[in-house]
């Protein structure tokens, strides 16, 4: 069954993120795909994350279709002006991709081409409303298309640290709603208490809603996300846990494997986040009983 009809079935999905090589081999990330193959429903394929330059994301949505796994890939406005994304999107779906992430990405000074320009040409909300259009057979001059394309089309929530940023990012995600998002992303989830309160909150969208799982690799990286990433809510108890393990990398893959089963009862589907260790999604899929 497809992501979309999962989706709308009310089928939990499970995701996970894979980026595409700095270079043409693309032999890891085809062993990596074909390793989770049937245990995904789909592949996220960030553009250029973190301001990295990368082979595009286009590209790898058709390798994720080559190796017979659906992909979903995300669409950005900081790197094209709006002809570029509009050839790329009716691309995309010649080339056999059906869905598109509009999320918002990070600025180029974080990136390794610091003294790239970016366009932004439009805006989010102007980007689904074109993606929509599009669908209709118009592009954003105003003049009809010869054939129309067809997506399952997301938004992310950015992530925040109060209710007060909540409360701001989930008027965003509705107007994004109602420009043509069909369902959310949200931020990475390390605090299934805590997220079990805001998700009563992020439900009143009304669209499906699929949770992060951010994969944390060891004591460092949790202290860093626990300090500067906005909301992150990271406990003592969870640092203590990796610290004591015997075996971190072990009690790092089970404590995402235990996130993931944690959220079937929360949302509609995770998205795993495993940044270089894509080769270990299939044990956390075990820890997770998928």
């Amino acid at each position: 069954m497809s992501f979309q009809k999962r989706l709308t079935s009310g089928d939990f999905v499970v995701l996970a993120e894979m980026n595409t090589p700095k270079g043409v081999d693309i032999s890891e990330l085809v062993t990596n795909v074909r390793r989770i193959k049937g245990r995904v429903d789909a592949v996220i394929v960030p553009d250029m994350d973190n301001g990295i330059m990368r082979m595009s994301a286009l590209a790898g949505g058709v390798l994720m279709h080559q190796q017979g796994v659906e992909s979903i890939i995300h669409v950005y406005c900081r790197d094209r002006n709006r002809m570029a994304l509009q050839g790329d999107i009716l691309a995309a779906h010649v080339l056999g991709i059906q869905n598109l992430v509009v999320a918002h990405s990070e600025e180029m000074a974080k990136g390794d081409h610091r003294d790239a320009k970016p366009v932004n040409d439009i805006d989010e909300l102007e980007l689904l409303g074109a993606i929509q259009s599009l669908q209709e057979g118009v592009d954003m001059a105003g003049f009809e298309l010869s054939g129309s394309p067809s997506f399952t089309v997301g938004c992310t929530i950015a992530p925040f640290g109060d209710d007060a940023a909540l409360e701001k990012e989930l008027s965003f995600a509705g107007e994004k709603i109602k420009a043509g998002a069909q369902y959310v992303i949200t931020p990475p989830v390390f605090n299934l208490d805590h997220f079990a309160s805001n998700m009563e909150k992020i439900k009143g969208l009304g669209v499906p809603v699929i949770s992060t799982v951010f994969l944390i690799k060891s004591v460092g990286i949790a202290r860093y996300i626990a300090n500067y990433e906005p909301g992150a809510q990271i406990s003592e108890d969870l640092i203590k846990r990796i610290r004591k393990a015997p075996d971190t990398e072990t009690e790092c893959l089970r404590i995402a494997g235990e996130t993931v089963a944690g959220l079937k009862e929360l949302s509609q589907g995770v998205q795993i986040v495993t940044l270089g260790w894509e080769y270990r999604l299939p044990v956390i899929l075990d820890y997770a009983g998928i």
